[in-house]
Protein backbone atom coordinates (compact mmCIF):
# COMPACT_ATOMS: atom_id res chain seq x y z
CA UNK A 1 0.00 0.00 0.00
CA UNK A 2 1.43 3.02 -1.07
CA UNK A 3 1.16 6.18 1.33
CA UNK A 4 0.74 6.67 4.95
CA UNK A 5 1.50 3.59 7.39
CA UNK A 6 -1.65 5.03 9.57
CA UNK A 7 -4.01 7.91 9.58
CA UNK A 8 -5.27 9.56 12.51
CA UNK A 9 -8.78 11.14 12.31
CA UNK A 10 -11.42 12.72 15.28
CA UNK A 11 -12.32 16.01 16.47
CA UNK A 12 -10.25 19.01 18.01
CA UNK A 13 -8.42 18.39 20.93
CA UNK A 14 -8.51 14.39 20.70
CA UNK A 15 -4.85 14.48 20.92
CA UNK A 16 -4.26 13.34 17.30
CA UNK A 17 -0.81 15.00 17.15
CA UNK A 18 0.50 13.85 20.56
CA UNK A 19 -0.82 10.22 19.78
CA UNK A 20 0.37 10.24 16.20
CA UNK A 21 3.97 11.50 17.31
CA UNK A 22 4.34 8.44 19.57
CA UNK A 23 2.71 6.35 17.18
CA UNK A 24 5.45 6.86 14.49
CA UNK A 25 8.21 6.50 17.28
CA UNK A 26 6.97 3.59 17.94
CA UNK A 27 6.92 2.51 14.30
CA UNK A 28 9.98 3.65 13.64
CA UNK A 29 7.95 6.53 10.72
CA UNK A 30 7.73 10.04 10.28
CA UNK A 31 4.90 12.03 12.07
CA UNK A 32 3.03 14.70 9.78
CA UNK A 33 -0.13 17.01 10.62
CA UNK A 34 -1.99 18.68 7.49
CA UNK A 35 -2.72 21.57 10.15
CA UNK A 36 0.91 22.08 10.52
CA UNK A 37 1.47 21.92 6.84
CA UNK A 38 -1.09 24.41 6.60
CA UNK A 39 0.57 26.56 8.89
CA UNK A 40 3.46 26.25 7.40
CA UNK A 41 2.27 26.77 4.04
CA UNK A 42 0.23 30.29 4.75
CA UNK A 43 2.80 31.55 7.03
CA UNK A 44 0.05 32.28 9.93
CA UNK A 45 -2.01 29.94 12.24
CA UNK A 46 -5.44 28.41 11.48
CA UNK A 47 -7.19 30.64 13.58
CA UNK A 48 -5.95 34.07 11.24
CA UNK A 49 -6.93 31.60 8.01
CA UNK A 50 -10.22 31.68 9.31
CA UNK A 51 -10.93 34.73 10.49
CA UNK A 52 -9.36 36.67 6.84
CA UNK A 53 -10.36 34.07 4.27
CA UNK A 54 -13.22 32.11 5.65
CA UNK A 55 -13.70 28.24 6.56
CA UNK A 56 -14.71 27.97 2.87
CA UNK A 57 -10.71 28.89 1.63
CA UNK A 58 -9.43 27.29 4.64
CA UNK A 59 -11.09 24.15 3.63
CA UNK A 60 -9.73 24.41 0.00
CA UNK A 61 -6.46 25.13 1.81
CA UNK A 62 -7.24 21.86 3.55
CA UNK A 63 -8.38 18.94 0.83
CA UNK A 64 -4.81 20.25 -0.94
CA UNK A 65 -2.91 19.49 2.28
CA UNK A 66 -4.97 16.11 2.67
CA UNK A 67 -4.08 15.36 -0.97
CA UNK A 68 -0.21 15.69 -1.05
CA UNK A 69 -0.18 14.53 2.29
CA UNK A 70 -1.20 11.16 1.50
CA UNK A 71 0.41 10.98 -1.80
CA UNK A 72 3.91 12.18 0.04
CA UNK A 73 3.88 10.32 3.25
CA UNK A 74 4.31 6.86 4.28
CA UNK A 75 4.13 7.10 7.76
CA UNK A 76 2.36 8.71 10.82
CA UNK A 77 -0.29 11.22 8.87
CA UNK A 78 -2.84 13.33 11.05
CA UNK A 79 -5.66 15.03 9.50
CA UNK A 80 -7.07 18.09 11.12
CA UNK A 81 -10.65 18.05 12.62
CA UNK A 82 -12.85 18.89 9.71
CA UNK A 83 -10.65 16.72 6.72
CA UNK A 84 -13.57 14.11 6.53
CA UNK A 85 -16.54 17.04 5.57
CA UNK A 86 -14.87 16.83 2.01
CA UNK A 87 -16.14 13.93 0.20
CA UNK A 88 -13.33 13.95 -2.25
CA UNK A 89 -11.12 13.80 0.81
CA UNK A 90 -13.34 10.48 2.39
CA UNK A 91 -12.33 8.82 -1.16
CA UNK A 92 -8.99 9.03 -1.21
CA UNK A 93 -8.80 7.84 2.18
CA UNK A 94 -10.62 4.27 1.19
CA UNK A 95 -7.96 2.05 1.11
CA UNK A 96 -6.26 3.66 3.95
CA UNK A 97 -5.57 2.28 7.54
CA UNK A 98 -7.62 4.90 9.32
CA UNK A 99 -8.24 5.24 12.97
CA UNK A 100 -10.84 7.62 14.42
CA UNK A 101 -9.57 8.76 18.22
CA UNK A 102 -12.64 9.26 19.67
CA UNK A 103 -14.13 11.18 22.91
CA UNK A 104 -17.09 12.79 24.68
CA UNK A 105 -17.96 16.04 24.86
CA UNK A 106 -16.74 15.98 28.95
CA UNK A 107 -13.54 14.28 27.57
CA UNK A 108 -13.31 17.86 25.64
CA UNK A 109 -14.07 20.04 28.36
CA UNK A 110 -11.66 18.45 30.46
CA UNK A 111 -8.76 17.98 27.66
CA UNK A 112 -9.20 21.61 26.44
CA UNK A 113 -11.60 23.30 28.34
CA UNK A 114 -12.79 24.54 24.90
CA UNK A 115 -11.77 28.13 25.33
CA UNK A 116 -8.98 27.62 23.26
CA UNK A 117 -8.37 29.73 19.84
CA UNK A 118 -10.66 26.94 18.57
CA UNK A 119 -12.35 29.14 15.30
CA UNK A 120 -15.03 27.27 15.34
CA UNK A 121 -16.31 26.98 19.13
CA UNK A 122 -16.03 30.51 20.00
CA UNK A 123 -19.70 31.29 20.92
CA UNK A 124 -21.16 28.67 23.65
CA UNK A 125 -17.80 26.01 23.14
CA UNK A 126 -19.87 23.26 24.37
CA UNK A 127 -23.01 23.02 22.40
CA UNK A 128 -21.13 23.50 18.92
CA UNK A 129 -18.50 20.91 19.80
CA UNK A 130 -22.06 18.83 20.31
CA UNK A 131 -23.42 19.59 17.10
CA UNK A 132 -19.85 19.59 14.89
CA UNK A 133 -19.50 16.32 16.48
CA UNK A 134 -23.36 15.32 15.35
CA UNK A 135 -22.22 16.23 12.06
CA UNK A 136 -18.91 14.72 11.90
CA UNK A 137 -19.30 11.58 13.88
CA UNK A 138 -20.72 9.57 10.98
CA UNK A 139 -18.17 10.89 8.51
CA UNK A 140 -15.04 9.72 11.07
CA UNK A 141 -17.14 6.30 11.20
CA UNK A 142 -17.36 6.28 7.60
CA UNK A 143 -13.26 6.79 6.89
CA UNK A 144 -12.29 4.68 9.83
CA UNK A 145 -10.86 1.30 9.61
CA UNK A 146 -10.95 1.22 13.58
CA UNK A 147 -12.33 3.46 16.43
CA UNK A 148 -10.44 3.97 19.24
CA UNK A 149 -11.72 5.51 22.13
CA UNK A 150 -9.76 8.26 23.85
CA UNK A 151 -11.90 8.58 27.19
CA UNK A 152 -9.65 8.65 30.27
CA UNK A 153 -6.77 7.16 28.40
CA UNK A 154 -3.62 8.64 28.61
CA UNK A 155 -1.43 8.92 24.63
CA UNK A 156 0.33 5.75 25.59
CA UNK A 157 -2.46 3.98 25.98
CA UNK A 158 -4.61 5.15 23.48
CA UNK A 159 -1.38 4.76 21.21
CA UNK A 160 -1.02 1.06 22.30
CA UNK A 161 -4.77 0.56 21.46
CA UNK A 162 -4.34 1.89 18.02
CA UNK A 163 -1.40 -0.24 17.28
CA UNK A 164 -3.96 -3.52 18.34
CA UNK A 165 -6.92 -1.72 16.36
CA UNK A 166 -5.24 -2.36 12.88
CA UNK A 167 -2.61 -5.02 13.72
CA UNK A 168 0.58 -2.81 13.39
CA UNK A 169 3.71 -4.30 15.22
CA UNK A 170 6.03 -1.81 16.52
CA UNK A 171 9.65 -1.28 15.27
Amino acid sequence: MSGPLLVLVGPMGVGKSTVGRLLAERLGVGYRDTDDDIVAAQGREISDIFVADGEPAFRAMEKQAVDTALAEHQGVLALGGGAVLDADTRALLAGHRVVYLSMDVEEAVRRTGLNVARPLLAVNPRKQWRELMEARRPLYEEVATAVVPTDGRTPEEVSRAALDAVELKEA
